[in-house]
This record gives structure tokens, sequence and C-alpha cells, in this order.
């Protein structure tokens, strides 16, 4: 059965001050119990505090999250160092699933670039899957930009046979194609889904009757008018979604939301649970 669950990049400021024991019973007393890890530093204290969350809240590990490489001097994991940590923290945390977050930036320097990138994940995605492991790609919108009259998420597909992937529905939104119809044309390569709402804001003239028509029309326009949004808050169509993206082969789907504008992040969770329940999903939160 699919679950339905969340991302904790949400939840990443919280956990950098409490602690990974204290958010996880709150997210267990909000009602979910299954999680992504993203963003949260994957130290030797807070992996142990995950991986005993399993028993002592019930929590379980949709996926955890890998770098193919990072800045010069930084000291975040790599799989291109930190390989066979990042198996052994998969295997701690009782999940199959690891996810590539973004890919670098360089890699869309060039199309020779992109194919490098492409060659180095697919190697660990074999490598992965000699253990027992999947390694998906999740995407933003900048892979449905186009080279050579292919989009780059195609080129990814395409070049990199032995990886899997993760759909963010806003991001497909965002980048001008249909969430469900992209899940269906991932059947059979898809293991995780990002269920992230596509909000268009309502205008806010305060800068225009302010007599800033520039600022108005550059910051909201041009950027603000799109924003991230709680599962229902938006215009996605959600029950169409969710069985396709289950019928496609999705075992995970993750409430996710960059950003709240002002509202605490648990009453956003809260009414994205909410939603999801109202169209008859709570099994599948619940488990």
């Amino acid at each position: 059965m699919a679950r339905i669950g969340i991302q904790l990049m949400m939840l990443k400021d919280q956990i950098a001050e409490r602690g990974v024991t204290d958010v996880l019973t709150q997210v267990r007393d909000t009602g979910f119990r299954v999680v992504e890890v993203s963003q949260i530093p994957m130290t030797e204290e807070n992996v142990a505090e995950f991986a005993a969350a399993r028993e002592s809240l019930g929590i379980e590990y949709a996926a955890i999250s890998a770098k193919t490489s990072a800045p010069e001097g930084s000291t975040e994991l790599t799989l291109a160092k930190d390989f066979d940590l990042h198996a052994a923290h998969a295997t701690a945390l009782g999940t199959r699933f690891l996810r590539i977050g973004m890919m670098p930036m360089d890699a869309l320097r060039s199309k020779e670039a992109l194919l490098a990138f492409c060659a180095e994940a697919d190697g660990y995605a074999q490598r992965f899957a000699e253990q027992g492991l999947s390694l998906s790609y999740h995407n933003h919108h900048v892979e449905f930009a186009k080279l050579d009259g292919v989009q780059v998420l195609d080129i990814i597909r395409e070049n990199a046979p032995h990886l899997r992937f993760e759909i963010d529905c806003h991001w497909v939104a965002r980048g001008g194609m249909d969430p469900e119809r992209t899940l269906k044309a991932f059947d059979g390569v898809l293991d995780l889904v990002h269920l992230k709402d596509f909000r268009i804001a309502y205008p806010d003239f305060a800068k225009l009757d302010a007599g800033d028509a520039g600022a108005f029309f550059r910051d909201y326009w041009a950027r603000d008018i799109v924003q991230f949004a709680e599962v229902g808050e938006g215009n996605l169509d959600w029950r169409p979604v969710i069985e396709q993206g289950i019928a496609s082969g999705a075992e995970h789907l993750l409430i996710e939301q960059d950003q709240t504008y002002d509202r605490d992040i648990w009453d956003s969770l809260a009414m994205s649970r909410a939603h999801l329940v109202e169209l008859g999903y709570e099994p599948l939160i619940t488990g």
C-alpha cells in the first residue's frame, strides 16, 4: 500500500532548535507516521535519534537525501566520498529509497555537463540497486527547459536508465506541465511523489497605491504571483494526481511546502492533512 507522509525539510529549523526526537514526537501527534529526510544534517547523533524513533514513536522513513557532489571545502556528505555511509543510513532508518534533491548547478552549463551528471548518477543508482536500494531524482521547474528540443528531465531519464524518479507536482505545474499526465508518463520508474500545491496569490496593491508601479509589477507580477500552498489551498486537483501517482508505482507521497508565508508550519501541515482526509486518504496517512 502506498503511504502519505511529510517532507522533513519543512521542519529543519525546528529540528535544529529542539532536536530530532522532540520534533518527531510532534509529527506523530499531528497525525503523521511517514517522513522523508532532507536538509537535516545526518550526524551520528541525528541518525541515532532517527533510528530510535522507529520503535519509540512508530515513525517510518520514506527516503533519505543524497548529493552527488558539493562545493570544494564543504563538509556535506556526498555520494562521491560517502557512498557507503548513505547506504548505512538507509539501512539504519529502514528505507529502501534515496533521492537526489537537485543536480549540481554546473551540470546545466552544457549538454556535455548534463550527460556527465547522468552517467555519474546512473552509476550510483546501479551500485545502490546491487544492495537492494533505489536512487531517485527529484525535479524542479528547470528540468522542463529544453536542450536541442528535448526537456532536461527526459534527457536525464534516457541517459540514466537505472535512475528512478521523485516527481514534485508543484514544480511540474510551474514548469508548464500537467502533474497527472507527467506522473502517467513516468509509470514504472516512479518511486516517490511530492504533494505540493500551486497557488496564484491575489495582488497586494500597497506598492501600487504608494506610487511604485514598477515595484508592483516587478515583484508581484513577475515573481510573487506564484506561491507554494497547503494541499487543497491551491489550484491542483489532488484526487486524480494522487490516484495516478499510485497507479504509476509511487510507494510514498510526501506533503511539502517550501514557504508558508507567515503561517505556522504546524497549522499548514494540519490543513494539508485535513484536505487529504476529506478526499478519503486517511488510511494512507495512518497506515
